[in-house]
């Protein structure tokens, strides 16, 4: 066994589960708080489960989970993270944010994985404090609570607020927690009990696959293409991220038809109208306020550049699926 230097109580974690939860990060957070009892021979932390109303709640993958017992002004846990999944943009039960924020004013941290985020964010327990999400819900987050500041890492603490992207960044998240406690020597052991070779920072950047595969193939298309997530709301000319790539407007239109089978300019407007999609069916923006955010100059271009890539308008989209 390694010891540890903490002769006080156990630390209490609540995970408050919330309908259509991701399961791997889940998991990812409470394995870590398991393994540092075990490996120090004393009960570091205790957990458990709450839900709304005390009753199972089905995570995405469709496996029902049963929690402890429901929210009540009697459960006061030392950290709470919220964990949520897909469609969290539809869930606004006053009760659980009131809670959440009754968590707040007594001085609980709070955490979020996955899209957790979203509803602290809803809750106004974000506001002023660094925070992230998982890359497919960061422009939705940004656009609508844009008092909070994203920063699409793989993990943010800032103030008593722990939030991550999801997926195994929920492991990094609670080992860096884990050793805030308890030192870098006991995070570093737990982290080779789950065949983790390095426990990521905050200031490790979420990266996505497409990324990740065309900054092997080409590290210049692969910068080409960051440029052009940076700049949605205002796109650049594609003559400027040529320059700012290092190479030619010619070289890079070969880049992309090799690569990717596309021109730049086509690229970039399918990137923007992915963004768009996105804030359509995460927010409550006008279809106006969608198009200007994601770098149409009138909602009738628009319109019509997002039938020819999606087969609908983008009101006929968010009727689809509403």
């Amino acid at each position: 066994m390694t010891e540890v230097d903490d002769t006080g109580p156990a630390a209490r974690v609540g995970f408050l589960l919330i309908p259509r939860f991701s399961m791997l990060p889940f998991a990812a957070a409470i394995e870590p708080l398991r393994a540092a009892n075990r490996l120090s021979g004393r009960p570091l932390y205790a957990w458990r489960l709450y839900s709304s109303d005390g009753a199972p709640v089905q995570a995405s993958n469709g496996i029902d989970v049963m929690p402890y017992e429901a929210i009540s002004e009697s459960t006061w846990p030392d950290l709470v993270i919220v964990c949520a999944g897909l469609g969290v943009q539809h869930f606004n039960e006053p009760r659980t944010l009131t809670w959440l924020r009754r968590q707040a004013r007594r001085g609980t941290a709070l955490g979020a994985i996955s899209t957790g985020t979203h509803l602290l964010a809803r809750a106004r327990l974000l506001d002023g404090c660094r925070c992230t999400i998982h890359w497919e819900n960061l422009p939705g987050l940004m656009e609508e609570f844009p008092d909070v500041h994203a920063t699409g890492s793989v993990f943010e603490i800032d103030r008593g607020r722990l939030t991550c992207s999801g997926g195994t960044a929920a492991l990094d998240m609670m080992l860096h927690f884990i050793a805030t406690r308890h030192g870098d020597e006991f995070a570093a052991r737990l982290s080779s009990q789950f065949i983790h070779d390095r426990v990521r920072t905050p200031g490790d950047r979420q990266l996505m696959a497409e990324q990740a595969r065309l900054r092997v193939k080409s590290p210049r298309l692969g910068k080409a293409i960051y440029l052009m997530e940076a700049n949605l709301e205002t796109p650049l000319p594609t003559a400027e991220i040529a320059r700012r790539t290092g190479v030619s407007s010619r070289q890079l239109e070969r880049l992309f038809l090799k690569y990717r089978g596309v021109s730049p300019r086509r690229f970039y407007l399918e990137l923007r109208l992915r963004r768009a999609r996105l804030l359509l069916l995460q927010t409550g923006m006008s279809v106006l306020a969608v198009a200007l955010a994601s770098g149409f100059v009138s909602q009738s271009y628009f319109t019509k550049c997002y039938r020819e890539c999606f087969g609908y308008t983008p009101t006929g989209e968010r009727d689809r699926m509403a």
